[in-house]
């Protein structure tokens, strides 16, 4: 008994993965892959949490009991070495947590590939036993690390791009993923447009649960998906302004734009984050014709064409097809005679996508300027073989940004950082000042609310380095502390606005009361 897997699901809504007609030997491997790791150990955490707000079924059970949302995570992170003997994870190891996340914990191992989408082979059986970078539950490296959300394929297992996680976490990330899973069980329902909802607020579950950890930078989040996770992500973005980029691991909103327009939740105009979005090769005229497949799918790309507020940095690998933008898909996925490359070909463009991918992140995410000049060289001043990759780059269109634009960031923030954050958006932005009244009446909206008062606070003195001149902002400023019970930085507010101002006669006011 065999069940069906990603390949033939994906047949199902017309988007290109193929069914595979021949097997070609595998010459690929975990070590092959020989990606420059980063400075740090790789630890691993996999665990469930509990969604109240949803529920489930498992699939196998038959039963018509619901339960709240499982939703497994899987957190790959920067660790430190330790004195216990850790033993590395095996490829075996995230094949029990594929187990687990499609409903099978208990299947014998020997079945394996027989039952999960890959040919049992002995070049696949091999594959298990091949050690990976990440050591179980190990402890975390001192500091903060910028947090990378993943989102997997139709259907598919959070640690189906297990060695581009560890890459990133290497390189000093928290990568973050679940599984896809359908919005009531396991699997998905024909209602497409609602699974990708289901998987946006998957999304955004992960980035609530990944804020519980205090070495999680907040401030600096972003989101990677392969294929049906790109859709979810464009979605994703749209309804969380905590999120600063976007990779795309051919993404399917390329493919099923019309599908992502079914959401009520999603906007292109909304799209204000740098995306990146890497590319199959374009399907030789054989298969469209032999899998019925549209040949727009090799030119269209109707989100790229309506995206006007940001950066889009686009990658076509003329290697890849679209299996293997995923450590599965090279690993152990079948190969197509009619147009895959050869082994080493695919490995070497896949070491390429996860070049492309940390250095996006290091660029978008620490402002890193060689990151940046990586990403927007033509590839072969990378070092990138002629012919390998194709390089387009679209700068937005010159837009206003406005005020609000500022206060979704900051709000995002919790209104820490804030002369960062505005020395950013400068660098973007250059003709953007914000008007002093505006933080003045923001900064009073806030104080006065005793659950946002700090926040209010933050706003003020943000104001005042700003404008360091405003008697108007120093007296808010003594409002907000003195509404807070704070006397002795309120009489110092006061004061400073007396200094900009003689003729204040609220803060002369203020200050008498003060000192009666």
């Amino acid at each position: 008994m065999k069940f069906e897997g990603l390949l033939i699901q994906w047949k199902i809504i017309g988007v290109l993965i193929l069914i595979i007609v021949d097997t070609l030997n595998a010459q690929t491997s975990v070590q092959g892959i020989d990606l420059d790791q980063g400075e740090y150990r790789v630890g691993f955490r996999h665990y469930t949490v509990l969604d109240s707000t949803r529920t489930y079924r498992r699939a196998y059970e038959y039963s018509n009991s619901t339960m709240p949302r499982p939703v497994p995570v899987s957190i790959w992170y920067p660790s430190i070495e330790t004195t216990e003997n850790v033993p590395v994870l095996k490829v075996l190891d995230y094949f029990e947590i594929l187990k687990e996340e499609e409903e099978w914990e208990y299947l014998p191992d020997e079945y394996l590939l027989d039952w999960f989408y890959y040919a049992n082979t002995p070049s696949n059986q091999e594959h298990l036993q091949e050690s990976t970078h990440a050591y179980p539950n190990t402890p975390i490296a001192d500091g903060r690390f910028p947090v990378i959300v993943y989102t997997p394929s139709f259907q598919a297992s959070s640690i189906e791009n297990f060695a581009l996680c560890e890459y990133l976490a290497s390189h000093g990330y928290i990568v973050i993923a679940s599984p896809s899973r359908g919005t009531t069980t396991r699997w998905f329902s024909n209602n497409l447009a609602q699974e990708m909802e289901t998987q946006a607020r998957d999304v955004a579950l992960l980035i609530s649960e990944i804020g519980k950890y205090p070495m999680a930078d907040y401030a600096r989040i972003a989101v990677a998906g392969f294929s049906f996770g790109g859709l979810s992500n464009m979605i994703a973005q749209n309804q969380h302004a905590k999120i600063k980029a976007v990779l795309s691991l051919d993404g399917t909103e390329r493919y099923q734009y019309a599908l992502l327009r079914e959401s009520p939740y999603f906007d292109p105009e909304k799209i204000r984050v740098s995306y990146f979005h890497m590319a199959q090769k374009e399907i030789p005229e054989e298969v469209l014709l032999e899998d019925a497949i549209s040949p727009d799918l090799n030119t269209d790309f109707q989100l790229y064409d309506r995206i006007a507020n940001s950066t889009v940095y686009r990658l076509r690998f003329h290697d890849l097809t679209h299996s293997y933008f995923s450590t599965l898909g090279v690993l152990f996925a079948e190969r197509d005679p009619r147009q895959d490359k050869s082994d080493a070909e695919i490995m070497a463009s896949y070491k390429w996508a996860m070049r492309y991918s940390l250095n996006f992140f290091d660029a978008i995410l620490k402002k890193e300027e060689a990151a940046l000049r990586f990403i927007e060289n033509k590839p072969e001043d990378n070092g990138v073989g002629s012919g390998l990759l194709s390089h387009q780059i679209k700068r937005p269109e010159r837009v206003s940004f406005t005020f609000q634009d500022f206060n979704d960031l900051a709000a995002a923030q919790n209104y820490q950082d804030l002369p960062e954050l505005y020395d950013s958006i400068q660098k973007k932005h250059a003709d953007f000042k914000i008007p002093e009244g505006n933080l003045n009446t923001l900064g009073l909206q806030l104080v006065f609310n005793p659950e946002t008062s700090q926040k209010g606070i933050a706003v003020f003195h943000f104001a005042t380095e700003r404008y360091p001149n405003s008697a108007n902002l120093f007296d808010s400023l003594g409002e907000g502390y003195l509404f807070l019970g704070d006397k002795e930085n309120a009489i110092n507010a006061y004061e400073k606005s007396l200094e900009l101002n003689a003729a204040n006669q609220n803060a002369i006011d203020r200050l008498k009361e003060l000192r009666e």
